[in-house]
């Protein structure tokens, strides 16, 4: 049975006494692409006006040199993200991997705890986030006309990016082909009290966002209970248990962190993976979950999981 923690009903509590800022207001302004900068031949930075959002917002995409029509990976970042770039590029060899495939892989620069979902009021800490508007109505248009896409999407992210793709892909089926999830624990409810400590930990009300856990927003967020909008996707998941594996061997400034930090939050995507894998079943919806016997909350794993993934996602998606 899914339990919402004590804890989550406190921290609703403490914050709740904080207040909630004025719920954003509605715009019917349209989106534009504000300019291109060309980076490499193969990869572009684009700076999009987003009224949702009532910034600018960069989305970096890598792309094939020539023309022709090409199917999108919006392939989300995790908790922090990279600053000026997307952590993919910078802490994996997604440039290279994607170079050989006939592909938009678009990588949205910020976000960071946001879950790239619409939050219900402006945070004072960090603005005003509209991402699941931006990622689902404004972008994938100028995507298209600007990089010959074809309408054809998958959505994939690590760890907090997993979690949205999986939201995302649940609340806007008709748009996404094919999801995956590094490390992600879509079912909302399960994760509900990490969630609200992650946003809660940098700065952040996560009350502002879907309200109180355990209500009515936060079961309009949960793929778990959304799951049989999935069926008929190519879905992935991967995850591994918290025990130190090849890459703890490394020699690396972060191996510390790696087995201290990463390894307890792998233990609990682990376990959040085996209910939303058992929930697939039990609805007869197939999944590829990549289950390894070790394996901490790093990018090391997460880059080996790019590449295990790709093959099937690119052949959903015709890339």
């Amino acid at each position: 049975m899914r339990r919402t923690p004590i804890a989550v009903a406190v921290l609703t509590f403490v914050l709740a006494a904080v207040g909630l800022p004025a719920v954003h207001p509605a715009t019917a302004s349209a989106a534009r692409i504000a300019r291109v900068d060309e980076l490499s031949p193969t990869k572009s930075a684009v700076f999009v006006d987003s009224p949702a959002m009532g910034q600018t917002i960069q989305v970096q995409v890598l792309h094939p040199a020539g023309g022709g029509a090409r199917p999108a990976y919006y392939l989300l970042d995790g908790l922090d993200p990279g600053v000026g770039q997307s952590t993919w590029t910078n802490a994996t060899d997604a440039e290279q991997l994607f170079a050989g495939s006939n592909v938009n892989v678009v990588l949205p620069i910020g976000g960071q705890a946001s879950y790239y979902t619409d939050w219900q009021h402006d945070d004072p800490h960090f603005g005003r986030y509209m991402w699941e508007t931006f990622l689902t109505e404004e972008l994938p248009p100028l995507i298209d006309a600007s990089f010959d896409g074809n309408g054809v999407n998958a959505i994939g992210g690590l760890s907090m990016g997993g979690n949205a793709a999986y939201i995302l892909a649940a609340r806007n089926p008709e748009l996404y082909q094919a999801v995956a999830g590094y490390s992600a624990c879509p079912d909302s409810g399960m994760a509900a009290g990490a969630v609200m400590f992650s946003i809660a930990n940098r700065g952040g009300n996560p009350l502002n966002m879907w309200g109180p856990a355990g209500s009515p927003a936060w079961a309009e967020h949960d793929p778990a209970l959304m799951a049989e909008r999935l069926r008929g996707k190519t879905l992935y998941l991967s995850t591994g248990t918290g025990i130190p594996g090849q890459h703890e061997t490394e020699i690396k400034p972060q191996l510390a962190e790696n087995i201290v930090l990463g390894g307890p939050v792998e233990m609990g995507v682990n376990t959040c993976t085996v209910a939303f894998d058992q929930r697939l079943r039990a609805l007869g919806i197939p999944a590829r979950i990549d289950y390894s016997p070790v394996g901490t909350h790093s990018w090391s794993y997460w880059k080996d999981d790019l590449h295990k993934s790709w093959p099937m996602l690119r052949a959903a998606i015709g890339a």
